[in-house]
């Protein structure tokens, strides 16, 4: 996975975690994301065709900003969800006919081809 060589060490050293496969809590996620980067809301499209989900600014905030921050760094599928913490791990793989978080779910079945903003919402504050 692709990291910055000013990408903060704490930074690198949680992307080395998410990349080994070591589970992560959805707010040291959030956490992480808020300690590096600046945030603007945007509107995101997650899915495809009659599945797409449409997610206008300040909404699924939490979404947005870990897709923008998994797209920003290159993380795959697997990492992306993992992303997510126990929300996918406790209430989405065990419920796979569940409707509760969408987003999740969508990106599940569509990956990356599904996600476009229509704006930049992560801005690094490193270089």
């Amino acid at each position: 996975m692709p990291v910055n060589t000013a990408t903060p060490p704490e930074l690198a050293a949680f992307l080395a975690q998410v990349a080994a496969g070591q589970p992560v809590a959805f707010r040291e996620t959030l956490d992480m994301i808020a300690a590096h980067y600046d945030y603007r809301p945007a509107r995101f499209h997650n899915g495809l065709g009659a599945e797409r989900l449409t997610n206008e600014p300040g909404i699924n905030e939490g979404s947005c900003k870990i897709f923008a921050f998994a797209r920003c760094h290159g993380l795959p599928e697997a990492a992306t969800l993992a992303l997510f913490g126990e929300y996918y791990r406790d209430e989405v793989l065990p419920n796979p006919d569940g409707e509760g978080h969408k987003n999740i779910r969508a990106f599940m079945k569509h990956g990356w081809a599904g996600v476009a903003f229509e704006s930049e919402p992560l801005t690094p504050r490193f270089a």
